[in-house]
């Protein structure tokens, strides 16, 4: 008898919570896919190296749901990028000119975004945490290899290669457009040392503190969707 009423209870607890719930009317999620691509500038944000900011390219695809009956949609996006990177050095330790080194540096973001609608669909404010994952700094001339690094008396150009390879970003943003043609910029700042994974290996010179610095990359693309 007190099994059968606690079934009792258990059903009229169901039910009621399913009426309470209920929605009074129902709307139609539309899902979307987008692909796009567009340019970045990236830089790391230490005082271990004098940086400066380069030029990239960045290809996309996300997948969105467009909740009609809420003030936000939510997608899903991928990100990978190519993008320059700059330190300043010079071609010996007692040249006095400054010379910029250029680096290649591929880097992946997985996001989870919430578009807040500012004018419907048509303009939103974006912003989502991601997980990023960092390919080595790659030297875009091999001439410039044995260039010493500002700061450094000895710590050459070419040793500076690994950076750590999974981040988490913050990122902030909007979105612009109207139909199929979307116009996005994205500003996204990793929350973890980057420069941490040079603690590890065995330069010919490290800085009287450890190696330290964040990510920083500004996005504008341009996305089709479907």
């Amino acid at each position: 008898m007190q099994i059968r009423s606690y079934f009792l209870l258990v059903a009229f607890t169901l039910g009621f919570v399913t009426i309470i719930h209920a929605q009074p009317k129902s709307y139609d999620i539309k899902n979307g896919f987008g692909i796009g691509g567009g340019l970045t500038i990236f830089d790391i944000q230490t005082d271990n190296f004098e940086t400066k900011a380069g030029n990239g390219w960045m290809v996309q695809a996300s997948a969105t749901a467009d909740l009609p009956h809420k003030w936000y949609n939510i997608s899903y996006n991928i990100q990978l990028a190519q993008n320059k990177l700059e330190l300043m050095a010079r071609e010996n330790v007692t040249d006095q000119m400054d010379v910029p080194v250029a680096y290649d540096v591929f880097t992946a973001q997985l996001g989870l975004v919430m578009h807040i609608k500012l004018i419907g669909s048509l303009l939103t404010l974006d912003a989502g945490p991601q997980l990023q994952y960092n390919g080595n700094l790659e030297l875009s001339s091999q001439n410039q290899e044995t260039f010493v690094l500002n700061g450094y008396n000895t710590l050459q150009a070419g040793e500076i290669k690994g950076l750590s390879k999974f981040n988490v970003n913050g990122m902030v943003g909007a979105t612009a457009g109207f139909g199929p043609i979307k116009l996005k910029a994205q500003y996204m700042y990793g929350l973890l040392n980057t420069l941490d994974a040079l603690n590890d290996q065995n330069l010919s010179e490290q800085p009287a503190s450890d190696f330290e610095g964040n990510m920083s990359m500004l996005a504008f693309t341009v996305l089709f969707t479907f």
